[in-house]
């Protein structure tokens, strides 16, 4: 196994959470991808358009801040933060104050930009596949949307999955599942988001992301 792929997957499982489930599928890059039929494209675009800009950040030599803003862009189109920030902190983020719910939501996605930037970095070699059937979820009305990342020889990669839900901007992600596990990103982190707010409030889980964000312009 090259160090190029041992790097690569160790970026997925540290930088975006934990990961999915083994299928075959066309690549977002190829034509062919863009040729599902129309409501499975409908739900799969988000991460669609996710991939595109993944796949530019990690070809440009742009300093880290202009490629957050491409990777920025797309992370608001792709994803329903709000749901995926509730669902990372459980019950308690209702009891959280408007004013402080809209600065930790600025900081969780200045933390999931950077974390992005930081596992796609320029030549990473980073592939996309997106398989072409969409899977109903166990969770009513939600669509399973499954990719596969991998490198030239790695192919399909390591398998991560999308939970969508379909709301009034239209389908977006609010989790992500890693690994043949399927694993839940919100999971994942539910324990250290909830001991964090338990002993520093809002202010000291915004704190532990700004450093987040630091570390990773910085890797």
């Amino acid at each position: 196994m090259s160090m190029k792929r041992i790097s690569l997957r160790a970026g997925l499982m540290l930088g975006l959470g934990m990961a999915l489930l083994p299928t075959a599928g066309q690549s977002v890059l190829a034509p062919a991808a863009l040729a599902q039929t129309a409501p499975a494209n409908a739900v799969s675009g988000p991460v669609q358009q996710l991939y595109a800009a993944l796949g530019k950040i990690q070809t440009s030599h742009a300093s880290f801040d202009e490629r957050a803003k491409i990777a920025g862009a797309a992370v608001d189109q792709a994803f329903d933060l709000d749901a995926v920030l509730a669902a990372s902190i459980g019950t308690r983020y209702q009891a959280i104050a408007a004013d402080d719910k809209q600065k930790l939501l600025a900081a969780f996605r200045d933390f999931t930009i950077a974390r992005y930037v930081s596992s796609f970095k320029p030549g990473a070699g980073a592939r996309f596949t997106i398989t072409p059937t969409v899977e109903n979820s166990p969770v009513g009305g939600n669509k399973i949307v499954n990719t596969f990342i991998g490198s030239d020889d790695s192919m399909p990669g390591t398998p991560v999955s999308y939970i969508m839900h379909q709301g009034a901007s239209g389908w977006r992600i609010t989790d992500v599942l890693l690994a043949e596990s399927r694993i839940s990103q919100a999971a994942a982190q539910r324990s250290d988001f909830r001991s964090t707010l338990a002993s520093g409030g809002v202010s000291g889980l915004i704190t532990v992301l700004e450093r987040k964000v630091k570390a990773f312009s910085n890797d």
